[in-house]
């Protein structure tokens, strides 16, 4: 296993410049995932611990050593692509051994890591097949035991599943994660723009926009206690509500807000006083949303434009006077409404996020009070 470092890391391609001053420290045996939307440089910072790119800044560490001009050979890493990659006369077996026979091992030796390899990732009873006999999931193993088979100190993945229908993208992500488990010693770096792979495999979340790193946190840490706008909207299925406000009062213990276009007012969050009469954001998840009863005060009303029946949740989408995007709630799947139906919906106060006008969370957060 490694412990990698990257010190104020930059990547330019000429003028224009795709990674910015990175810095991150990935323990020995982690299982880190890099997220975020397409173009934010996920892909290339794991080309550039590769050693597939030149860094043009800063400094990249592999147990202590500055490896920025050593050949990605020499890195002890193995990388898994999108694509298979695999030779499609060679069998399953032969796939798996080929870069060791590259290498010069002892027949023996590659007999042992292919066979280990095929145990972990169950595909011993292949290993005579030729890839277009496998599904693409089984494929994706394969080029998952090829690397296996190198011993590397990381691994690498590219958006490996991809190319993969839902389903296998289920199956193929449960065999990574038991990967990941039954090797505990090995570093692993994966790159995706499916929060859910990222949510499920992770120790930690490593969140980019436009070559920056938003937050670094566990996937739980990310959830409820998102850094900024940014996070909070990107980290959850559908995302996080947002709704224009004011600070109306502050208190030691709680930050008065005017919800815009509703009249409705929340008190949140502990905060300052020069907060008074800014601007804020509320935030409001999806699933921390329910239907107002016993006498509970709204926190937005508003008409159903459509209904997403699940069956284990039914997915509202509402429109809000003053809003042009729709406001979502997740309820559970028995409830039953029909579009075009008037909706009053509450959260519980502490469920509540709030943003400043810069888009930062407003932290600590304190317990939340409905006014």
């Amino acid at each position: 296993m490694a412990e990698l470092k990257l010190t104020d890391l930059d990547k330019a391609y000429g003028q224009v410049k795709v990674l910015h001053g990175i810095n991150l420290h990935i323990r020995k045996g982690e299982f880190i995932v890099f997220v975020g939307p397409s173009g934010c440089g996920k892909s290339t910072l794991l080309r550039c611990i590769a050693g597939l790119e030149q860094i043009t800044g800063g400094t990249l560490e592999i147990d202590g050593m500055v490896v920025n001009d050593v050949p990605p050979s020499q890195r002890g890493i193995a990388m898994v692509f999108q694509t298979y990659a695999l030779y499609p006369h060679m069998t399953v077996y032969d796939n798996m051994a080929f870069g060791l026979r590259l290498a010069k091992f002892p027949r023996e030796e590659i007999e042992r890591r292919v066979k280990n390899a095929a145990e972990i990732l169950q595909l011993t009873p292949y290993l005579d097949r030729l890839p277009k006999a496998l599904s693409g999931g089984q494929r994706q193993r394969v080029a998952i035991g090829r690397s296996i088979c190198r011993d590397p100190k990381v691994f690498l993945f590219d958006e490996p599943l991809s190319n993969l229908d839902a389903a296998l993208r289920v199956a193929t992500r449960i065999e990574i994660a038991k990967l990941n488990e039954s090797m505990p010693d090995t570093t692993m770096i994966y790159v995706t723009h499916d929060q859910v792979e990222a949510m499920t495999l992770a120790d930690r979340i490593v969140v980019l926009r436009a070559g920056y790193i938003e937050q670094v946190g566990s996937p739980m840490e990310l959830y409820h206690r998102p850094a900024n706008l940014f996070v909070a909207q990107f980290i959850g299925s559908p995302a996080m509500n947002i709704i224009p406000a004011t600070v109306s009062s502050v208190s030691d213990a709680a930050v008065g807000v005017e919800i815009d276009h509703t009249g409705a007012t929340s008190v949140p969050f502990g905060g300052d006083a020069g907060l008074k009469g800014q601007k804020v954001s509320l935030g409001v998840r999806p699933e921390d949303l329910r239907l107002v009863e016993n006498g509970q005060t709204a926190l937005v009303q508003g008409e159903i434009d459509i209904v997403e029946a699940l069956g284990e949740v039914t997915l509202l989408y509402v429109r809000v006077a003053g809003r042009d995007d729709p406001f979502i709630a997740k309820l559970p799947g028995h409830v039953t409404l029909e579009r075009g139906a008037t909706v009053s919906l509450y959260a519980e106060p502490k469920s509540l996020h709030l943003f400043d006008k810069d888009g930062q969370t407003l932290a600590p957060r304190t317990e939340v009070l409905a006014a």
